[in-house]
Parts: C-alpha cells; sequence; structure tokens
C-alpha cells in the first residue's frame, strides 16, 4: 500500500507539471498571437528633403529610375562593376550587353547614365536609405521632391533652360528633357541649391560631373538615349505620376520592386510574425526578417538603430568647408550647351 501512494503521488506530480509547461507555453502563445504587428520606422519630412537633395532636380523619369533602381543596391554595386570592366563597350553593343544582364530594368536603365550609376554606387548608405523610403513612404518622398523643387525654384536656381523644360502643373513642379533623344543630368551643390544651405547628408560623398562647387546650377555633356529605345528598359518606358500621391511608372504601370534588400514594412502580417513576403524575379515567395522600429536597408552599421540619421542634422552645411571632399569637382564633363544659373 505504502508503494502504491508513493506512487500515485509521483503521478499526480508529473500530472501537475505537465499542465503546468502547457498552460506556460499557452500563455506565451496567446501573448504572441496578441501582439500589435511592427510598426514602420518614419523618416521625418526634413530628412525626407534631405535625402532626395541629390536628386530632387533631375528630369521626372531619371528621378523614377533612381528610385526604383535604389530598392537594388546590390544590383547597383554589380552593375557599376561590370560598367568599369567594359569601358570600351559603346552604343548598341553597350546596349545589347546590357539587355542580356539579370539586373533589374530601372539598374539596366541607369547604364545609360554611368556617372548617375558610379555616384549611387559610390554613396552606398544614402542609395539604400533612399530605397527604404521609396518602399515604405512613397507619398511623403513624393512630397520631399516638389517641396525641394520648389525651394530651389524660389532661390533662382530652377528654370526652363535649353536643356530642359520646367513647368508647373497645379501645384506640382515637372521637369523633362527639351530634347526627346538628349538628355541632362544637371550640376549642383544639393546643399546649397535649395536657397538656406542645408546640413550635408552623413558620409555623402560627391561626384564628378554631377557636382558643381557653389550655388545655382550647370549642365555638363547631354547623354544620347536613342540607341537604348529599342529595349523595354529604356528612357522612354519611364515616368513619374504626380497626381496619384506620388509612384514611379514603368511601361504605363504602377512599378513594384521585389527586391529582397529592401523590406516592405507595410505589409507585415501580425498572424505570421515578422516577416515580409515578396517574390523574386522568377515568381518564387521569399520572406525577408526585419526588426519592428528599424529601417531596412542594406548596410546595417549605416542605418539601422538611426545612429546615422540621429547625427544627420548635426552635420555642417555646405558653407563649413564640406568642399574638402568635392572641391575640386566642378562638372567633369565640360559645360557646353550649359552654364551656371
Amino acid at each position: 500500500m505504502r508503494f502504491f501512494q508513493q506512487g500515485m503521488a509521483l503521478f499526480l506530480s508529473g500530472s501537475l507539471m505537465l499542465v503546468g509547461i502547457r498552460d506556460g507555453f499557452a500563455s506565451q502563445t496567446d501573448a504572441s498571437v496578441a501582439q500589435p504587428p511592427p510598426q514602420a520606422a518614419q523618416q521625418s519630412a526634413e530628412q525626407l528633403q534631405q535625402l532626395v537633395a541629390p536628386i530632387a532636380l533631375y528630369p521626372d523619369a531619371l528621378v523614377a529610375q533612381i528610385l526604383a533602381a535604389s530598392t537594388y543596391p546590390d544590383q547597383v554595386v554589380e552593375a557599376g562593376k561590370w560598367i568599369q570592366q567594359n569601358k570600351t563597350i559603346h552604343g548598341d553593343q553597350l546596349a545589347q550587353e546590357v539587355d542580356k544582364q539579370s539586373w533589374d530594368p530601372s539598374v539596366k536603365a541607369l547604364t545609360q547614365f554611368p556617372a548617375v550609376l558610379a555616384n549611387m554606387n559610390q554613396n552606398l548608405a544614402w542609395t539604400s536609405e533612399l530605397g527604404d523610403a521609396h518602399v515604405n513612404q512613397q507619398q511623403a518622398l513624393t512630397q520631399a521632391i516638389q517641396v525641394m523643387r520648389d525651394r530651389a525654384k524660389q532661390a533662382g536656381n530652377l528654370n526652363t533652360t535649353a536643356q530642359e523644360k520646367v513647368s508647373t502643373k497645379g501645384k506640382t513642379i515637372v521637369i523633362q528633357p527639351e530634347a526627346t533623344d538628349l538628355v541632362y543630368v544637371p550640376e549642383y551643390d544639393p546643399w546649397l541649391v535649395y536657397g538656406a544651405p542645408m546640413a550635408v547628408f552623413p558620409g555623402w560623398y560627391p561626384y564628378p560631373g554631377l557636382f558643381l562647387d557653389g550655388p545655382g546650377i550647370a549642365f555638363g555633356l547631354g547623354f544620347g538615349v536613342g540607341l537604348f529605345g529599342g529595349f523595354g528598359w529604356g528612357w522612354h518606358n519611364w515616368g513619374y505620376d504626380w497626381r496619384h500621391d506620388g509612384r514611379v511608372v514603368y511601361n504605363h504601370n504602377t512599378y513594384i520592386s521585389h527586391s529582397r534588400t529592401i523590406v516592405n514594412r507595410n505589409s507585415f502580417n501580425s498572424s505570421r510574425g515578422n516577416f515580409n513576403h515578396t517574390a523574386d524575379s522568377h515568381g518564387r515567395s521569399i520572406a525577408s526578417h526585419t526588426n519592428a522600429g528599424t529601417h531596412s536597408g542594406a548596410f546595417s552599421g549605416f542605418n539601422h538603430g538611426g545612429v546615422a540619421r540621429a547625427n544627420s542634422f548635426r552635420g555642417q552645411s555646405s558653407f563649413g568647408g564640406f568642399h574638402g571632399g568635392g572641391g575640386g569637382f566642378h562638372g567633369g564633363g565640360g559645360h557646353g550647351g550649359g552654364g551656371r544659373r
């Protein structure tokens, strides 16, 4: 009898322990299910304005290509290396070789503007953060571009020239090339051209041919885009729709990035945890993990946790000696067909 009683005691103790463990797991499961979905880390209007400052005065279609390509910083690096290794290829041969690559159409399109692609490659942290903002704060980013264009216009630095046409539709400022097959990329100091000097984006370095040492805007050589017209990723397949809260247009449709580098935090599913499901170029489902409240750029040492962004507005303006890194850059491509204005 004594052994029977001891056995029953052990049995009951084990049963109670199992019940406790089960209830503990159930409690944890219920708590995880009840947690709200992670919230996207939002950048302020001022931060977005600083972010778009280097490209806000570019023609609309080029802005569209840059924003789309910025969601693929890894491909920007790959394409930049490829261009350096194939400097002897030009014209139609270049277009044919680019068309063979596996890059996103936006990255292929930027091979028409090697200086722009090289600048994105050189300033990878900025490129990654721009891609993150485009994916997660598209409407606010569009508004930031328009704010900066208006500031440049008010400062007397954004006007129609022989290289580009600046027009206003309602409250929207549109920038288009004057020619259909020749595109000029404006050269300017993004921290001076908008009137009151702005703080330099942390770690941003000027690229020769795109940077003007001083206020105003200049134009160097134009880039011919006619030879790329026969390919689906060419210049005329891109645009920017300012009317519908701002969106990149590719082949008459809204461009949707399928990058596995930039996480779309707006599409989290609370019942599936902190995962973002997208599709790769072959239509396969990709699950990317991220932490709530952080940015998802490719360069975590720069952007995650907001370290660089927190220091962003404590930096010096262009007047504070920034040009030590790029003061020798005066356009690089000459000023044929254009001048400072």
